[in-house]
Order: C-alpha cells, then sequence, then structure tokens
C-alpha cells in the first residue's frame, strides 16, 4: 500500500510517497532514511493521487540526461546544476537543489540520493554506489537505463495483452445492457398483450428488460458500487495475496507467472552483480520482486550461499531455476560473468513470454469477439423471433 509522508529534514519540510504494508513501517522507513517523520497517510483520495502524478520524479528521463551530460565531459555537479537550470518543474528543481546542496556538504553521489527514496530506489542508489568504488558512474547509469527500458517492455506487452480483452468485455457489457435496458423494453410494447403467446426464451427477455428499465437508477448504482467494491479490494494487499495464489495454481497461467517473476529477478540480479555489489546483498535487493512463496525459496538460497554454496547451486536447490538457467549459471560460475549470464537468461526467457502473451492475444481475442457477438446474436434473435413465427404462420 502507498504511503503519503510528510517528514523534515536538513533541507526542510518534505512529502514523499513509499510502498509499505502500513503506516508505521512507512515512517520507520522514512526514519531509516534520516528523516523526522511529521505525518503519515494512507494515499486513497484522488487529490492524493494526482498530487503523487505531479511530484513523481522522472527518474529515467533525469538519467539519460545526466549520462549524456557526464559523457560530453561535464562534472557530476555540473552536470546537475544544469539539470537543476533548465527544469521548469518545483518540485524536481527543489529535489535537485538538495541533491547538490549534500555534495556541497561533503557527501557522495550515492549517499546524497539516498536521502529521497521517493525519487531515487534502492536499485538505483545501489547502482549508483557500487560504481563510486570504480569512478564509473556513466556506466552504472547507462546500465540501469538500459535494465528499466527491459523491464518497461516486457511490463507494456503484458499490460497491452491485458487492456485489450478488457475492453473488448467492457463494451460488449455496454452493449448489451443497452440492448437489455432501452430496445427490449420497446420491442415489449410492441407484444404488449400476447407476451403469453411468445416463446419461453423471449418472454423472459422481455421480462428480464422491463425489469432493467424499471430500475435503471437501481441497476447503475449497483454497477458502479461492485466496480468501486472492486477496486478498493484490488488494492488491499491481502486481496491482492489471495487473488495472486488463485492465479498461480491455474494450470498454464501459473508456470507463466513463475517465469515472469524469474526473469524480473535474474534481470535484476544480473544488473547488480554486473555493477559490483556482492551476490547477497543483490540477492537481498530483488527479494522484492519475488511472489511470497519464491522469497521464502530465495531465503533458502541465500542461507546456502552463505553455508558456502555455489549461487547456481542454491538457487537450484531452492526451486529458482530452470534446466536452462541452471546450465548458463554454471557456465556464468566457470567463466566469471555471472552478472552478464544472469541478463542472458533473462532476455532468452523475454522471448518465451512474448511467445506466450502472442499465443494469449491470438487466443483470447477472437474468442472473447465471438463469444460477445454470440451474445448480442441471441438478443437480436429472441427479439425477432415472435415476428419470424408470424410471418410464417401467414404463409
Amino acid at each position: 500500500m502507498r504511503f503519503l509522508v510528510t517528514a523534515l529534514s536538513s533541507s526542510g519540510r518534505e512529502r514523499m510517497v513509499l510502498e509499505a504494508a502500513s503506516a508505521d513501517e512507512a515512517a520507520a522507513q522514512a526514519r531509516g532514511q534520516g528523516y523526522t517523520v511529521l505525518g503519515v497517510r494512507a494515499e486513497d483520495t484522488l487529490a492524493t493521487f494526482r498530487a503523487a502524478r505531479r511530484a513523481r520524479f522522472p527518474l529515467m528521463l533525469f538519467s539519460r540526461e545526466l549520462l549524456a551530460l557526464l559523457g560530453s565531459g561535464l562534472s557530476l555537479v555540473e552536470a546537475l546544476q544544469s539539470l537543476s537550470e533548465k527544469e521548469t518543474r518545483v518540485e524536481t528543481r527543489r529535489l535537485l537543489e538538495q541533491v547538490l546542496a549534500r555534495l556541497y556538504q561533503g557527501e557522495s553521489f550515492s549517499a546524497a540520493i539516498a536521502h529521497h527514496p521517493q525519487a531515487f530506489p534502492a536499485l538505483y542508489v545501489a547502482s549508483v554506489r557500487a560504481a563510486e568504488r570504480t569512478s564509473n558512474l556513466s556506466e552504472a547509469l547507462g546500465r540501469y537505463v538500459a535494465y528499466q527500458e527491459q523491464v518497461e517492455r516486457v511490463r507494456s506487452k503484458v499490460v497491452a495483452a491485458a487492456v485489450y480483452p478488457l475492453l473488448l468485455l467492457t463494451v460488449g457489457g455496454l452493449v448489451a445492457l443497452f440492448l437489455l435496458g432501452w430496445v427490449v423494453p420497446r420491442f415489449s410494447g410492441i407484444y404488449e398483450g400476447n407476451l403469453e403467446h411468445l416463446p419461453w426464451a423471449s418472454r423472459v427477455l422481455m421480462q428480464w428488460g422491463g425489469l432493467i428499465e424499471r430500475h435503471a437508477l437501481v441497476v447503475g448504482v449497483g454497477l458502479l458500487a461492485i466496480l468501486f467494491a472492486l477496486a478498493q479490494g484490488l488494492r488491499r494487499p491481502r486481496v491482492r495475496a489471495a487473488l495472486s495464489r488463485r492465479l498461480w495454481r491455474l494450470p498454464g497461467l501459473g508456470d507463466k507467472l513463475h517465469i515472469f517473476q524469474l526473469t524480473r529477478f535474474y534481470r535484476t540480479v544480473g544488473m547488480l552483480l554486473s555493477g559490483g555489489i556482492p551476490a547477497l546483498t543483490a540477492l537481498g535487493m530483488a527479494e522484492g520482486l519475488l511472489h511470497p512463496e519464491l522469497r521464502l525459496r530465495l531465503a533458502r538460497a541465500a542461507e546456502d550461499v552463505r553455508a558456502g554454496k555455489a549461487l547456481s547451486a542454491a538457487l537450484e536447490r531452492a526451486g529458482l531455476t530452470t534446466p536452462v538457467a541452471t546450465r548458463m549459471l554454471r557456465v556464468g560460475e566457470k567463466s566469471g560473468r555471472m552478472g552478464e549470464m544472469m541478463e542472458s537468461i533473462a532476455a532468452f526467457y523475454d522471448e518465451e513470454l512474448n511467445r506466450a502473451v502472442d499465443w494469449f492475444t491470438r487466443l483470447v481475442e477472437p474468442l472473447l469477439m465471438a463469444l460477445i457477438g454470440l451474445a448480442i446474436g441471441i438478443i437480436v434473435v429472441l427479439l425477432y423471433l415472435p415476428i419470424f413465427e408470424l410471418a410464417s404462420s401467414l404463409e
């Protein structure tokens, strides 16, 4: 759940949006970053959502621009000053000024941005901190940008595959509701006084249409209430967790969700390992990307690594690999390029996920269109069926 935290820092009063299970946990996160917490409230209202949207830091744009300026020969401070001066959004400019102020005080770049977890996630801070040891900030920024682009590409593919079926269902449902609530009652007027002579299915259809017309306000409010309840339910971590457990048990879909989770996990750990972050630290930072069941397996794998086992063997024993991934991890250990190998594993399974999404799209969309067309066709046929019977009796 997202919480809006108001806090004080050495730079003044700040507001940030944090992900946490409770308000106390959100406050603890802020205190852990060195803030004095003034207030915490859940991000429930539309106004809060809009404020968070306006205040959201454009991390990818910032990273690309900073990478370009550093590549042109500017120092880090000069690059940040340039970005601050050209920035038109007050919130973003204030944040960059606060980072610059901490740099002037002698803090490192990673320490300066770590004070702003709402703008710079832990993965970003860790990548920068690792790059500072080798004085290669540009490479770390480029690696993070490439990582985010890959993650966004996969996410967009999955979201696009889900949006179109939902759109079809919504449009089809509205058309069916229009037919039942407006068209069917008009036909009922034509058959008024002869409803008992209509076929049974047509008679039921007329009764449903009349019911919806007489209680249109109740039906509309009821549908809105159901949608609102669903939206509120999906915002609750327990509801999302229960829904996730059911989806994972579905045959076929559960396997693909497992692969999707492992792909994100491998890509994140691979990026961190390539940036020079130790394996156990990388595993801990990527833990939040996994399903709760897989997090337990990851904890067991981390214990095995601490006990001296190879990373590939620990992940295999915990059930966090596939036959292909296991072989590639072993090769990565032998060659000393585990980070690159994990990114290669993620790229390999990206292709598999793309094929699965394409197959889902090609199968589900025609089926939904056929079902919606069939439902609307049945309504139309039942409306005209008495007329057809009357015409045939006059021949």
